[in-house]
């Protein structure tokens, strides 16, 4: 049968629009891969020329510039500096060991640095560069540029590292940088792929740590085309890291400095805080040591030469150290008493020269005792007997919340290693730390701060800063962060009834500028410079009655390690104060005459912005003190010192 014409007219037709589609699609294709042809055979050609003669394109980081850090005046205290460091790429290099030997007969490498490199290159994923070894001379680059058809898969590089203009003197503030270690990643749970770059630079302790994100910026990358001998054929494409926020400390370089030197020879610390807003202007701990050590690979010897130093140079001591804080604690019980109402100010308590409390005696520093004290006389001749009955009256749980109020017993969120909270003790903390019930005697202890109460020179340094504002203050470290100002301030009012602060710093006033104050001898004479001031002496050994006795053996007589601390604290200038301080030597003797004319002279080179003229002190010291400036002054690097204003 036939089929109708009009059917076969369809399907030809129907025929005919397929055969196009598929024509269409067909030339479409062939003209996609004669484009790509064409692209790779004459647009690229040159590029594919060279890989086919087993040319390789590798991806490489690019370390950022890592971030600065300044003083309060804009001076470098953590810098970059150029470096000269030789890489290796186990991919590239094939046999590692071969080309590790020839290396070795063109530069100096130690035994050690070769092995090292070499199992971390065995470590490492086989495309990362591993160091070699770092801080090489242009000589020796220009060396390696010239060999390297020998040395596959080894280059020169220049990058930066970390460098500390003012070595010793920063070095528990801004801490040190040092390359990443196995330990470092395990303690991040996502790292970032800089990390994985053997010996890349990253914050160990101090802010250098604390603020290690900030610093450290964000990766860049470089496409390198790289001939079959090794040999850097040309650089593809290159996109430059983000460089670190820079960051502006709060600490005057110059007044650190001094401090710094001031401390030389002890082991000691001092903390100096702005009134005005919270500033930490000065935080030292002695003796100190040169992060640069750190940062260029410190050796055995130096290592164990730091380890084994007795005065704990690498202790952060002004942050992380506690000590009982003694008779500087003797404002806190005062404070806690009068606002319970358990005694007045002009109240008296007799001094016969000890208390007995439950069948044991608690002694004055003063054997035949002070006779009847008010708390203007007990603080001013620092009467333990007077504190040792207003404790008892008012009890350690106030005691310990008056504590916390000025700032003991608490952790100061900064960006520093290790920040001690202390122990502002209570009923409860002894209970849930000890599991022993709280006894009279430990409150009598307490009430001069000794027993289980334990302070950092950082918190008493906030403590002064309190009683002195009648505020709330808080430390602050960074100023500025990339350029944006960081929360200070003064604080809130701590609430304290202003007519019981003013009697705090009267006494502490007396201290200082009345004949019979502890710490008299170390007063500044200077007008509208004068400082109020509290010292203290804790003891690390118990006296036994037989050494009573016989006669307590002097701190000088003793072991250094049985001493007893010196502390004080103190501010000025007295009637508008600007700078608080806190000084602890650790087994100098007595605060008074130890540690109080330390922060004499720290409170007037803060007050003089530099070095203060001989009439500021009293006039049978300025000899001694005319000798002292000679001497910090050479100890000094010239560029530091500031000769003061008037």
């Amino acid at each position: 049968m036939k089929r109708p014409a009009k059917d076969i007219i369809q399907s030809t037709r129907t025929i005919g629009r397929r055969g196009l589609v598929v024509g269409g699609l067909q030339l479409g294709i062939m003209g996609a891969i004669g484009f790509r042809l064409h692209d790779m055979q004459v647009e690229q050609a040159d590029q594919y020329r060279m890989l086919a003669e087993e040319n390789r394109i590798s991806m490489r980081l690019l370390p950022p510039a890592r971030g600065m850090i300044f003083d309060r005046n804009g001076l470098a205290i953590a810098a970059n500096e150029q470096n000269y460091r030789v890489v290796m790429v186990r991919e590239d290099a094939g046999d590692i060991e071969q080309v590790m030997a020839r290396l070795r007969e063109i530069i100096d490498i130690s035994p050690e640095d070769a092995a090292r490199a070499i199992e971390e290159m065995r470590r490492r994923a086989p495309f990362v560069p591993v160091t070699i070894v770092e801080r090489v001379s242009w000589d020796d680059v220009a060396q390696i540029n010239l060999n390297t058809p020998v040395l596959p898969g080894v280059q020169a590089e220049v990058g930066l590292s970390r460098f500390y203009p003012m070595g010793e003197d920063m070095a528990h503030v801004v801490g040190y940088v040092g390359p990443v270690s196995d330990y470092d990643l395990s303690q991040i749970e996502n790292p970032d792929p800089l990390l994985q770059i053997p010996k890349f630079e990253y914050g160990k302790t101090g802010a250098e740590n604390r603020l290690e994100e900030q610093l450290r910026g964000a990766a860049g990358n470089r496409r390198i085309e790289i001939s079959a001998a090794g040999r850097i054929m040309r650089e593809l494409d290159r996109q430059e890291g983000i460089p670190g926020k820079d960051i502006q400390l709060t600490i005057d370089a110059r007044l650190q400095s001094y401090v710094q030197a001031r401390l030389e020879g002890e082991s000691a610390s001092a903390v100096v805080i702005d009134l005005e807003n919270g500033d930490l202007r000065a935080v030292v701990s002695s003796p100190t040591f040169d992060p640069n050590m750190f940062v260029r690979g410190i050796s055995v010897a130096d290592w164990r030469a730091l380890n084994e130093n007795k005065y704990r140079p690498m202790a952060a001591k002004a942050a992380q150290g506690t000590y009982p804080p003694g008779s500087t604690f003797k404002m806190v019980t005062a404070m806690a008493a009068v606002e319970a109402g358990v005694i007045g100010p002009e109240d008296t308590v007799y001094c016969p020269g000890h208390a007995d409390v439950s069948n044991i005696r608690f002694h004055c520093w003063r054997r035949g005792g002070h006779g009847n004290m008010n708390l203007h006389e007990a603080m001013k001749q620092s009467c333990d007997v007077y504190f040792y009955d207003i404790a008892q009256r008012v009890g350690i749980d106030k005691i310990a919340e008056m504590a916390r109020r000025l700032g003991l017993g608490e952790r100061h969120d900064l960006p520093l290693s290790a920040v001690a909270t202390g122990i502002a003790p209570d009923r409860a903390w002894k209970t849930n730390v000890r599991g022993e019930s709280w006894r009279i005697g430990d409150t009598v202890n307490a009430s001069i701060g000794q027993g289980y109460v334990l302070t950092s020179p950082l918190q008493l340094a906030i403590m002064t800063a309190r009683i002195a504002t009648g505020h709330a203050v808080k430390p602050r470290l960074v100023r500025l962060f990339d350029g944006v100002e960081q929360p200070g301030g003064l604080g809130e009012p701590l609430g304290i009834n202003e007519n019981l602060l003013r009697r705090v710093r009267a006494s502490m006033d007396a201290v200082m500028n009345e004949t019979r104050g502890t710490a008299h001898g170390s007063r500044i004479v200077a007008e509208g410079r004068k400082m109020a001031g509290k010292t203290g002496t804790s003891q690390v050994r118990r006296i036994t009655s037989e050494e009573r006795a016989a006669g307590v053996i002097r701190n000088e007589d003793l072991p250094w390690e049985r001493r007893d601390h010196a502390l004080f604290v103190g501010y000025a200038p007295l009637d508008n104060p600007r700078y608080a301080v806190s000084v602890v030597v650790e087994h100098g003797g007595g605060g008074s005459a130890v540690a109080a004319p330390v922060a004499r002279d720290i409170l007037l080179q803060a007050q003089y912005g530099g070095t203060p003229p001989l009439e500021a002190y009293p006039s049978n010291l300025r000899d001694q003190i005319a000798e002292q400036q000679r001497r910090i002054a050479e100890r000094i690097p010239a560029g530091m010192r500031s000769e003061g204003r008037a």
